[in-house]
This record gives C-alpha cells, sequence and structure tokens, in this order.
C-alpha cells in the first residue's frame, strides 16, 4: 500500500454556516440578522428579501437588489424562512458531533451567529449566545475535534443593516471590531483557527453586508471597511493570542480562456482579477494597481481615514481559506457561448466538462489547477475550506442513501489535491467539505440540494422529523480520514 502524501496533521474534516444550520433564530436571546428576512426558493424560483418601507409598505426584492432609503427587514409571518431552523444545530449540537467524531475528523468549521452574542451588532453582550458556543467547542475538543471558526458568514445584524447601512458606515468597523475582541478573548484556549469573512468577493449587497444601495461606489467603499476591519481583527488576534492563525476566505471560481484568440485570454485574465483582488489585499496588504486603475476610469472613490494603507499591510492573513465548487470560462464574445448555473453567479459552459443538476461544471482538475495557481501566487499555506456536490439523494425502502455520485465527485477532487501537494509542492493544510450535514442551500434556499454526508430529514417547506440518518457517503469519507486521504 502506498504511504499517503497529505501531512500526519491535515485537518480533514467538514463545513457548516450558521445562518444555513443552526436554526434557533431566536433563541437564547439571539437578535435578528438579515438572513432571517431572505425567503427560500429553488434553481429557478429566486429568494427574496422582505422589507418594510418608510412609508410602512411591505416589498420584496430579490437577494441582489437595491433596497429603498430608509427601507428596514421585515419577517412577514406568513413566509417561510429557511434560517429560521435550518437544520436545527442549535438543539442537535451533541448528536451531529458524535456523528463527526465517529466520521473521524480531525476539524469542524463553523460560523458564529454575530447577532447571538451581539444582540444589535453593538456593544451590548448576550451571555447566552456565547455560553452556547462554550458548549460546542466543548464537545468538539471532547473528541479531539479542532474548531474552524468563520467570524462573520454572509449576513450582518438587521439593526446595523437598518440603522447604519450596513458596511457603509464605518462606524460598523468598530463593532466589528467589538465582536472579535469579544471571541478572541473569551474563546482564546478553545479555538486557533480563524477566518474573518466568508467568501468576501460575494459581499455586494444588503442581504450580506447591509448595504441598501449596491452601485459599484457603494461596493467598493464597503469592501475597504471590510479590509480594514479584517487587517485590524487580525492584528487584534495576534495580541491577544499569538498561536492564533488568521486567514482570509475566497470565492475561487478559475477562468479558463474559450480559445487561443488573445481576446478570450485578456477575458479570463480580468475575470480571475475580480477574485484576486480581494486576495491581494488581504495577502499582500495593498490594493492592486489594475483596480486602482479601474476607480480612475470610473470615477469611484474610496474614503480612507489616514493610517488605513498602513493597518492593511500589518494585518496580513496567516493562509488562504477558499471555496471551490467549480471552473468557468471567459470568452469575448457572448454571443458565442452558453450559459449554466453556477455558484453565486451564471457561468460559461465548457464544452469539455459536465454539469450538476443545478448546472456548476463538475471540475477536479480545476482545484489543482486552483491549487497551483494561488500557490504561485501567493505563497503562503492554503486550505480548501468548501468543496461539494449538490444533489438530490433518494431514501431508499430500507433507509439507506446510495449517493455513488457524491462519492465520485470528491474522490475526484481528493486525488487533485494529493497531485497538488505531491507534484506541484503546494502547502496545503486541510479540507473541509461544505454541508459535511444537510443543510439549507444558501443560493436557492432549498433542502433537496444536499451536500452532506449525514441526511437530514427536512424538506423544502420546512416538513421533517430532522432526524439523521448516515448516507454511503458517510463510510467512504471514514474511511478516507483513516487512511489520511490515500484511496487506493
Amino acid at each position: 500500500m502506498s504511504k499517503s502524501v497529505f501531512p500526519d496533521n491535515f485537518l480533514w474534516g467538514g463545513a457548516t454556516a450558521a445562518n444555513q444550520y443552526e436554526g434557533g433564530y431566536l433563541s437564547g436571546g439571539k437578535g435578528l440578522s438579515t438572513l432571517d428576512a431572505i425567503t427560500g426558493g429553488n434553481h429557478t424560483t429566486p429568494r427574496m428579501i422582505t422589507y418594510k418601507t418608510k412609508e410602512g409598505k411591505i416589498e420584496t426584492c430579490t437577494r441582489g437588489a437595491a433596497l429603498p432609503e430608509g427601507a428596514v427587514g421585515y419577517v412577514d409571518p406568513n413566509q417561510y424562512y429557511p434560517s429560521h431552523v435550518a437544520t436545527d444545530f442549535y438543539h442537535h449540537y451533541k448528536e451531529d458531533i458524535a456523528l463527526f467524531a465517529e466520521m473521524g475528523f480531525k476539524c469542524f468549521r463553523l460560523s458564529i451567529a454575530w447577532s447571538r452574542i451581539c444582540p444589535k451588532g453593538t456593544t451590548e453582550i448576550n451571555e447566552k449566545g456565547l455560553a452556547f458556543y462554550d458548549k460546542v467547542f466543548d464537545e468538539l475538543l471532547s473528541y479531539g475535534i479542532e474548531p474552524i471558526v468563520t467570524i462573520n458568514h454572509f449576513d450582518i445584524p438587521m439593526y446595523l443593516a437598518d440603522e447604519l447601512d450596513g458596511w457603509s458606515s464605518r462606524k460598523v468597523i468598530d463593532y466589528f471590531l467589538f465582536f472579535c475582541e469579544t471571541l478572541f478573548k473569551r474563546y482564546k484556549d478553545k479555538v486557533k483557527y480563524w477566518m474573518t469573512f466568508n467568501e468576501i468577493n460575494f459581499l455586494r449587497s444588503w442581504t450580506q453586508i447591509g448595504i441598501h444601495q449596491n452601485d459599484k461606489q457603494a461596493k467598493y467603499q464597503a469592501a475597504h471597511h471590510l479590509f480594514v476591519a479584517s487587517a485590524k481583527a487580525v492584528t487584534l488576534g495576534r495580541a491577544i493570542n499569538p498561536d492564533f492563525n488568521i486567514g482570509m476566505m475566497v470565492a475561487y471560481i478559475p477562468s479558463y480562456p474559450m480559445s487561443c484568440n488573445p481576446e478570450d485570454v485578456m477575458e479570463a485574465i480580468q475575470f480571475n482579477r475580480e477574485q484576486e483582488f480581494y486576495i491581494d489585499i488581504q495577502v499582500k496588504g495593498y490594493y492592486p494597481a489594475h483596480k486602482l486603475k479601474e476607480f480612475e476610469r470610473e470615477n469611484i472613490v474610496i474614503k480612507k481615514e489616514a493610517g488605513d494603507d498602513e493597518l492593511i499591510q500589518a494585518g496580513t492573513v496567516d493562509y488562504i481559506g477558499f471555496s471551490y465548487y467549480m471552473s468557468t470560462v471567459s470568452a469575448s464574445n457572448p454571443d458565442e457561448v452558453k450559459f449554466v448555473g453556477g455558484n453565486q453567479m451564471p457561468a460559461v459552459k465548457n464544452p469539455y466538462l459536465q454539469e450538476s443538476d443545478w448546472g456548476w461544471a463538475v471540475d477536479p482538475l480545476g482545484l489543482r489547477i486552483s491549487l497551483c495557481k494561488l500557490y504561485d501566487r501567493y505563497n503562503v499555506p492554503l486550505f480548501v475550506v468548501e468543496n461539494g456536490f449538490g444533489a438530490v439523494d433518494q431514501v431508499e425502502t430500507d433507509g439507506t442513501i446510495q449517493d455513488d455520485y457524491r462519492i465520485d465527485y470528491f474522490s475526484k477532487h481528493i486525488a487533485a489535491m494529493s497531485d497538488a501537494i505531491e507534484l506541484d509542492g503546494v502547502e496545503l493544510i486541510g479540507y473541509t467539505p461544505w454541508g459535511c450535514i444537510d443543510l439549507v442551500s444558501a443560493g436557492t434556499g432549498e433542502m433537496k440540494k444536499r451536500y452532506g454526508f449525514i441526511y437530514v430529514d427536512m424538506d423544502d417547506d420546512g416538513n421533517g422529523t430532522l432526524d439523521r440518518s448516515r448516507k454511503q457517503s458517510f463510510y467512504w469519507y471514514k474511511k478516507v480520514i483513516a487512511a489520511n486521504g490515500r484511496q487506493d
């Protein structure tokens, strides 16, 4: 039997997010977050924001749309909101962690709900919220499972969105730093690995960051505040515990040129820059020249305070965490291509690849390509913190779930990571497949789009027992972890 190429301390595990998994949306003193006002949807029907205008009218709009000035988030009692119960980690954490331990997890990635710790997002602390995560971390550590914490995952306390226009306000930096300081001091002996913001390149509207307008000026000003906040959090965390590893997290979708036509190649460069921009700032510590030129051309003016550039330079991260689900293609003539589905965006069909039922290109080699590109460009440790295959699972009459398609997907992606380590010399520290237990889809709000090794009995309308059961992939992943990634 061959020797594993993965390091002995490689962090095998799984990943979730509070707004898609935790539930208990008003339990234990938690306040509302923006995600609590986002309805369900499906592959063809978008999720909607429900809000109240300053005139008192109840309206809806899509998740990426701008909200009118003065509009506030509104939870309509006649609507179903998937985040409110999700798959109820809040009440099942002991059972779920026991299942993770049975699979042999070395780590578990979760996010902390900001509005559970600070119900309004300000400096008011909810002790019951802190105590909940104490119990979760203690349970994980009792099994030897390392917590990997995303500090903020795709939402913001609704009060900050309603009253301050979210991250468009510089005041939110201070509130975020208070939240971080509270976490770092409370959990400094329980959590070593942190990430500041989930998929920072997808933070672009009221849904994720509480901003009402989402033109490029508003989006990039908010992004600057996120960069400053992240850098200050890194500096603060290191002061509280020098042993912390604090990373950034980006959605990485490599784009290939449609052809060797230089016009297509340039399109691919420009596409890839849109995600590398966020990594450049958080790893290299400065705005890249191409983005400054874009700001100049488009009259985008980023309001900075004195010392912001130095703060960003001082607060660069220890590692890059990234999600990888799919690749796409860039073409100079959009009339000559076909569009398919994608992670938070449509993508161009690659004629060499198959897609999932939701239209996402399945491209294991694209993961190795991503690892090579990121390591060659930044030369810092990498952590694949999301990867997975959304599919409809069938529960057989005997209760089993034969998800061979998921096993095939993971097997090929783990092989790609193995090649990146052995053949390309990439420093990869861990792998946490997304939705290791079934949870609500961020993109569509569905339950039928399942990712987990563990099945949860819950449908798209919130009906079900929430009972957990092991899929075939559960037993397969357990063997993979036991063999430290070796698949022969």
